[in-house]
């Protein structure tokens, strides 16, 4: 067994599908099931079962995806470090961001690693914070964009800001005896309102309902619950309850006039960004350079005031 086996073992694991495997790697697809059973039979295990939707990976097979992984890291990491920084970095760097966080990040970040770094290239992968963390932990990203609340065993987090959450409304929201909001709003009091907001398990979602219990002793009013920031957005502006996001997620809304947003007291509340890699393996070259742009660029996002956020340093 030989790092070319293992970059084919990863590609079957990562494709799911012998034929597709077999087309990533340019090998025949018989020959690339024979390498499979060649492996299996060194390692005196099965790593493969097929189904009627392709392979899986047994549990032997998951481990050895990992292990494969780290080494396959380490060996592209070679060239960069044997050659130190005198050259420019080159080869692929996997980046995971949420949603949100890309709408504003992922087209400058792709745009100047292209005009900085032409020999990287950059692969952007979209999801919430917890799949990004899975990603991260699995080798499946080399950089990701996550929040406050994770576990960070095994990552080197760097907290680059921290953003507001709002409350927000329909543009001619009022109380319940129809008297206009005061500015601000009590947590205590916001929980209370019917709220549209993610489900548990969402990052925002848990961070809301830790302040709840630990500050107020109460659970959030949680009408509706939406893994989506453009669908609770959308209900909320048709007056079907009130909800909490980032002051960046609802600005052009407000600005626009269809939202109105309070802030919050009592406490107020913050979210911190952080860029994570893993801390259990190398970091190459090429994706030490787009994890400093991307820290660049983050701070640029919120000097520039298009990100309503307060840099680290300055918490």
């Amino acid at each position: 067994m030989d790092i070319r086996h293992l970059r084919y073992f990863v590609a079957i694991a990562e494709e799911g599908s012998l034929s597709r495997a077999a087309e990533r790697v340019h090998v025949a697809q018989p020959a690339l099931s024979q390498h499979v059973r060649n492996m299996e039979l060194d390692l005196k295990t099965e790593l493969l079962f097929r189904t009627s939707r392709g392979v899986q990976l047994t549990e032997a097979g998951e481990r050895l995806l990992a292990q494969a992984r780290r080494l396959l890291e380490a060996f592209d990491a070679l060239p960069d470090q044997v050659r130190g920084d005198g050259d420019a970095p080159s080869g692929e760097v996997r980046f995971g961001v949420p949603g949100t966080v890309s709408q504003v990040l992922s087209a400058r970040l792709i745009k100047e690693t292209a005009k900085l770094y032409p020999r990287i290239k950059l692969r952007v992968a979209e999801a919430m914070s917890g799949f990004i963390l899975d990603w991260l932990r699995e080798g499946k990203v080399d950089i990701a964009v996550l929040y406050r609340g994770i576990d960070g065993r095994g990552l080197k987090l760097k907290h680059v800001l921290s953003e507001e959450l709002l409350l927000f409304g329909p543009a001619d929201a009022t109380l319940d005896d129809a008297r206009p909001f005061r500015d601000p709003i009590d947590y205590a009091r916001a929980i209370t309102l019917p709220l549209v907001v993610p489900s548990p398990g969402h990052g925002l979602r848990d961070l809301l309902d830790e302040v709840a219990a630990v500050e107020c002793g109460a659970a959030l009013n949680a009408d509706t619950e939406i893994d989506s920031y453009a669908p609770i957005k959308t209900l909320v502006e048709s007056g079907y309850g009130f909800s909490i996001l980032p002051a960046m997620a609802i600005k052009a809304e407000c600005a626009a006039g269809r939202l109105r947003a309070w802030p919050l007291t009592r406490p107020q509340i913050r979210r911190k960004v952080f860029i994570a890699t893993a801390s259990d393996r190398p970091l190459p070259a090429a994706a030490a350079a787009i994890e400093t742009l991307c820290h660049d660029i983050l701070r640029q996002l919120v000097i520039e005031g298009t990100w309503d956020a307060s840099l680290a340093e300055a918490d």
